[in-house]
């Protein structure tokens, strides 16, 4: 009876040994600041963690996971099988450079095959309000993020907005 106790007890100990080495391989972050292309507007507190709550996996929100494959269909059909991938943040292969005709020429010379990626923030857009839309989250410019004096000032809001009769 004592050595079957031993055996669950050392098999438990090395469960629990396995379960922190994989959380701690792969350890995300709980909260994530996407302040990349904070200009009209401020940087996005990401709870990450919750998001990762109510969903059924990395995959749901990244085309590929730490160690593992690429999962979007689209990028599999030539990025299959390729290496493990270090991070899995969106500005790894999204540009912060918004798209122009003239980018998407350079594009297209530079890499024929990647003349559809969107820029990062369509990547993000693409990525959050399809989903928000679809669990009736907020989907907001501001709802997400607040305009900075810079963004106030090119929308006309905040304290740049029209006061009176503007005839």
């Amino acid at each position: 009876m004592v050595k079957a106790g031993q055996t669950f007890i050392t098999g438990l100990t090395a469960l629990a040994l396995s379960l922190v080495f994989c959380f701690t391989s792969y350890a995300m972050p709980d909260v994530i600041t996407m302040d990349q292309l904070a200009d009209l507007y401020d940087g996005v507190v990401f709870d990450h963690e919750t998001h990762t709550m109510m969903t059924e996996g990395c995959a749901v929100c990244h085309h590929h996971t730490l160690g593992g494959p690429v999962f979007n269909d689209y990028c599999a059909k030539c990025h299959d099988g390729s290496e493990e991938v270090a991070t899995v943040a969106c500005s790894d292969c999204h540009s912060k450079e918004r798209i122009t005709a003239g980018s998407m020429r350079l594009a297209e010379l530079e890499s024929p095959f990647h003349d559809d990626l969107p820029d990062l923030k369509g990547a993000y857009h693409l990525s959050c309000l399809g989903c928000h839309q679809e669990m009736g989250a907020p989907v907001g410019c501001t709802d997400c993020h607040s305009k900075t004096e810079a963004g106030n000032k090119y929308y006309n809001s905040g304290q740049f907005a029209p006061t009176g009769s503007q005839h």
